[in-house]
């Protein structure tokens, strides 16, 4: 609804659980926004029932002859990991990098970056026994459609949990205090990681092998460079919101 509330109309609303459903137009466009819950497992369930949704015949259960490709932007908040990303910027993912291992359960050679992936193993140490990370690409023509001086580039981290998987300790040691300090000074082809979070990797993964268009935008709350916090979250998210609506439908 955050999103929905600058719609011109409203013509479906479901919610199951987390996962919250509402279409309407904005402009004569039609747009359907989704609430995906937390994590590489959620957008599992949420990228291939979308797809099931367009290109399955849900009564004769048999994939379609003529598949739809559809156009997916995800807006969220994350924080920074490079200190010349200040609060309340924004992050447009060029890459997603996945240290979840869900996208591996399916064929990905075709459509995943393999140089990123090595790169990145060597340059952390990553340890094995945690899966091998996976690099994906955004989708070039959103990429093409979104982007703007006001928008930050950059490879954005995608993690399987909030506390160990992103560095954060409480009672339980991790197996990588170093991780996010390595992963500051990661670069390739002049791209940092700029943001962790637990969705972006996942989702240009399975669109890319759907055939759908994906496109991840982040508005930063946090920096964890500097450890400083923006003063107002909301107004940030909201801001995110309005520049993409924008894009959309003009």
């Amino acid at each position: 609804e955050k999103i929905t509330q600058s719609f011109d109309s409203i013509e479906f609303s479901t919610q199951k659980r987390e996962f919250k459903t509402q279409t309407g137009f904005l402009k004569g466009k039609r747009i359907t926004v989704m609430s995906t819950g937390i994590g590489p497992d959620n957008i599992d369930i949420v990228m291939n029932e979308l797809d099931a949704l367009v290109n399955i015949d849900l009564k004769t259960r048999r994939i379609k002859e003529n598949l739809t490709s559809l156009n997916i932007i995800r807006i969220a908040t994350s924080g920074s990991l490079q200190a010349d990303i200040p609060c309340d910027s924004f992050v447009m993912s060029k890459f997603g990098l996945g240290l979840d291992n869900m996208l591996r359960s399916y064929l990905i050679d075709e459509i995943s970056n393999s140089q990123i992936e090595n790169e990145f193993i060597k340059h952390v140490n990553w340890d094995s026994k945690k899966g091998k990370p996976y690099a994906i690409a955004c989708s070039e023509k959103l990429e093409k459609l979104i982007e703007s001086d006001k928008i930050y580039k950059g490879i954005t981290a995608t993690a399987g949990g909030f506390y160990g998987p992103q560095g954060r300790i409480l009672r339980l040691n991790i197996q990588d205090k170093d991780q996010n300090d390595k992963m500051d000074n990661f670069v390739f082809q002049d791209y940092n990681i700029t943001n962790l979070e637990m969705e972006t990797a996942a989702i240009y993964g399975l669109s890319a092998l759907l055939g759908h268009n994906a496109l991840s935008l982040n508005a930063i709350i946090a920096n964890r460079a500097t450890g400083t916090f923006s003063s107002d979250p909301y107004k940030a998210v909201d801001e995110l919101i309005t520049y993409a609506l924008e894009k959309i439908s003009n």
